[in-house]
């Protein structure tokens, strides 16, 4: 009887099938969160250059640093947990969030005014920023702005970014099919790309979607064109049926009511590092995902 060579290999059982389809699937999901954002360069850096030293001191027998690394390795998870803390506190808030199916007339309604005044805006080229809560609370961005608490209308939105108001300047921030506030600071997006391409207000609708689940449109006051920011990923040149269609697929997946534990979680949501937002230019398009 002749030999195989697969008679050597160890085969795993089931526990340890499972054990590799649970670390793929880890893997798998780690990098599609990490993908697009400022920490997935930090993220390769680290696992580059951690290879790289595993690799040279196992080809070349260096003990001491080895050990060094070996010491090293208890106190990564630490670092790890700085350097990603926005990102993990955004898992965290995916992770807390409830998902529902159907869209409430109320959400519809927020939808066809959203698309009138962008629509609008975009036509007479003035430039616009309007954040869309969902279940993860922008408490202290609306903070920095100045409370509205009216209903969504085109009329009160085109009236806001009007050129000659004092709240032109900033951003908008929608909650429960409500203005709950206007002339707000968004977080400005660290992304090397944005940073190179992209205007204040571009980067700011970016940096806002990178801290929470928000769906930001911008309105670019230098060419009208019209964009949309969401998961830290920003689409622009985009017309009036794609805004109505992706608006109304993102809310298809919010939930209709938030509980009182949501609105707890709200007033305890951290806050971001801030800077002023103000008109987006540059070009370059990134699909909007999720």
């Amino acid at each position: 009887m002749g030999w195989s060579w697969t008679e050597g290999i160890p085969w795993p059982g089931f526990s340890g099938v499972l054990e590799i389809l649970v670390l793929a699937a880890g893997f798998y999901f780690t990098i599609q969160f990490f993908r697009g954002t400022r920490g997935a360069q930090v993220l390769t850096g680290l696992v580059v250059v951690l290879l790289l030293f595993t690799i040279l001191t196992r080809l070349f027998h260096m003990e001491a640093l080895y050990w060094l690394l070996q010491r090293f390795s208890v106190y990564l998870a630490v670092a790890l947990v700085i350097i990603f803390q926005p990102e993990i506190r955004r898992a965290l808030a995916e992770l807390g969030k409830q998902h529902v199916f159907g869209i409430t007339a109320g959400e519809r309604s927020l939808v066809d005014a959203l698309v009138q005044a962008t629509t609008l805006l975009s036509e007479r080229k003035v430039g616009a920023l309007i954040a869309v809560e969902r279940q993860i609370g922008t408490r202290p961005i609306q903070e920095t702005g100045k409370p509205i608490d009216g209903r969504v209308t085109p009329e009160l939105l085109a009236t806001i970014f009007h050129p000659h108001t004092p709240l032109h300047d900033g951003g908008v921030i929608i909650r429960d099919n409500r203005i709950v506030a206007a002339g707000c600071v968004f977080p400005l997006s660290q992304q090397d790309e944005a940073t190179r391409t992209l205007g204040t207000r571009h980067r700011a609708a970016i940096g806002l979607t990178e801290e929470s689940d928000a769906i930001v449109v911008v309105v670019s006051e230098e060419t009208g064109t019209i964009s949309i920011a969401f998961n830290g990923r920003l689409s622009r040149g985009i017309d009036e049926e794609r805004l109505r269609r992706t608006l109304t697929s993102v809310l298809h997946r919010s939930k209709q009511k938030k509980s009182r534990l949501d609105r707890v979680r709200d007033r305890l949501t951290l806050s971001p590092a801030a800077a002023g937002p103000g008109d987006g230019s540059g070009e370059g398009e990134e699909d909007v995902h999720g």
